[in-house]
C-alpha cells in the first residue's frame, strides 16, 4: 500500500471510530431520556440509522482494500499459478462489472431523493445513498490497485493479508508454498 493508500485508510478508520462514539452517544441518550423523563430525541434514531449504514458502507470499502473480505480459495490454490491468476483477474473484473452497477444505481438515487428531505433531522436523503456512491468509488478503487496488481504478477491485497497473517486458521496453502510454487 503507497503513502496516499495508507493515510486513507487510517483517516476512514478514524472517522468510523467517531460515527460509533457518535452512535452510543445517541442511542444511550435516547434510551435515558426515555426512562428517565418519559421523552426522546426523535433525531436520534434516523441519524444513528445513518451512521451505522455509513459505517457499514465505509468498512467494506476498507475491508475490500486490506483483503479482508472472506474467499473460498481451496480449489484456487491448488491451481496452476497461471490459471489462478487469470481467475483471479476473472473475478476482480466482475466485481468491478457489479461495483460499477451500484455506483450507478447508487448515483441515480442521490439524484432522485436531493429535494426529499428525512422525517426525523429533516437532512436531505441524499446524503443517505452517498454512502453507496462513497463505497463504490472506494471499491473501485481498490479493485483497480488489485487488478494492476494481477497484471504484472504481483500479490492482490488478499494475498498480503493472508501472508502478513501469523497463522493460517482456514487451512489454504501457506504463503511460503505459493512463494516455492511462482520460483
Amino acid at each position: 500500500m503507497n503513502a496516499v493508500s495508507r493515510w486513507g485508510c487510517r483517516l476512514t478508520e478514524g472517522l468510523m471510530v467517531l460515527m460509533l462514539a457518535a452512535m452510543v452517544v445517541m442511542v444511550f441518550a435516547n434510551v435515558a431520556l426515555r426512562y428517565l423523563f418519559d421523552s426522546g430525541l426523535s433525531a436520534s434514531e434516523e441519524l444513528a440509522r445513518w451512521l451505522f449504514v455509513w459505517m457499514t458502507f465505509l468498512g467494506a470499502a476498507l475491508a475490500l482494500r486490506e483483503g479482508g473480505h472472506m474467499g473460498a480459495d481451496l480449489v484456487i490454490d491448488r491451481l496452476p499459478r497461471p490459471l489462478r491468476r487469470a481467475l483471479q483477474l476473472f473475478t476482480l473484473l466482475s466485481m468491478a462489472a457489479i461495483t460499477v452497477l451500484m455506483l450507478q444505481g447508487a448515483w441515480a438515487q442521490m439524484v432522485i431523493n436531493r429535494e426529499t428531505v428525512a422525517p426525523g433531522t429533516g437532512a436531505p436523503v441524499a446524503w443517505f445513498y452517498a454512502s453507496g456512491v462513497v463505497f463504490a468509488v472506494g471499491a473501485l478503487l481498490a479493485l483497480g490497485a488489485d487488478i494492476v496488481a494481477v497484471l504484472r504478477g504481483q500479490p492482490t491485497a488478499a494475498e498480503r493479508a493472508l501472508a502478513d497473517a501469523p497463522g493460517e486458521a482456514h487451512g489454504a496453502t501457506p504463503p511460503a508454498t505459493r512463494a516455492q510454487e511462482a520460483a
